[in-house]
């Protein structure tokens, strides 16, 4: 999931400007190659995890790019829908195509937004305390997991560093209410909110034509964003 997200920041980032057409698909195939011959060896060395994190994203940020601006568009919206090119039409592949830059943010987050629910509940709705201290030491955990990848997105020239849970609670507390955890919940305003943050101001809402819960987050926020 980790080597995924960073695909995804990088890719998107860097393809509608590269100088060499087709140089950022051939980087990403490059690693994408190594990353299955280490997610399917018998031992995982954390090490060379970490290396391998900060290597994929150096690379993508020295990739030669022209000296251009294009529209940023970020998507967000159900999980299927959002992030499987058969369920939104190949929707990156679309606003490349028109010109655009597409922004994805991490799957990883809406993990953290399941553990996250549970430590609210346990604040406020009176459920077990004890899941809401597991699910600290799990947002705990995958941090620790992709803390390397967090450095070396803070450390380079083109990409953003991923969101914290806990930001994303307080961007999204002053529209929607926390305790609003059907499907993607307050989890897909807080999305929106911050790509607002990271300078991009064109978001598309991905959704099931019949997923109430999520048309009321995600197009029921539209106007007060």
């Amino acid at each position: 999931a980790v080597f995924g997200d960073i695909f995804m920041r990088c890719l998107y980032r860097m393809r509608p400007y590269e100088e060499v057409p087709g140089s950022a698909d051939a980087l990403h195939q490059k690693w994408e190659a190594k990353c299955k011959e280490f997610v399917s060896a018998k031992h995982i060395n954390i090490l060379k995890f970490n290396k391998m994190c900060r290597q994929i994203i150096e690379e993508f940020d020295v990739l030669p790019i022209k000296d251009m601006k294009k529209p940023r568009v970020g998507i967000v919206g159900e999980i299927l829908v959002k992030f499987s090119p058969t369920a939104n039409n190949h929707i990156v592949e679309l606003l490349e195509h028109e010109g655009a830059e597409a922004v994805m943010p991490d799957l990883i987050d809406f993990m953290l937004y399941c553990f996250y629910n549970q430590i609210y509940k346990a604040d406020h709705l009176g459920t077990s305390k004890k899941a809401a201290t597991v699910s600290k030491l799990g947002i705990k955990a995958i941090e620790l997991i992709r803390l390397s990848a967090r450095k070396a997105l803070r450390a380079s020239k083109h990409f953003d560093e991923q969101a914290n849970i806990y930001e994303l609670v307080k961007y999204a507390e002053p529209i929607v209410s926390i305790g609003n955890q059907t499907g993607e919940g307050w989890f897909l305003t807080g999305e929106m909110i911050e790509l607002l943050h990271n300078n991009v101001p064109n978001i598309v809402c991905t959704q099931p034509f019949g997923c109430l819960p999520n048309h009321v987050v995600g197009k029921g926020v539209i106007k007060e964003l």
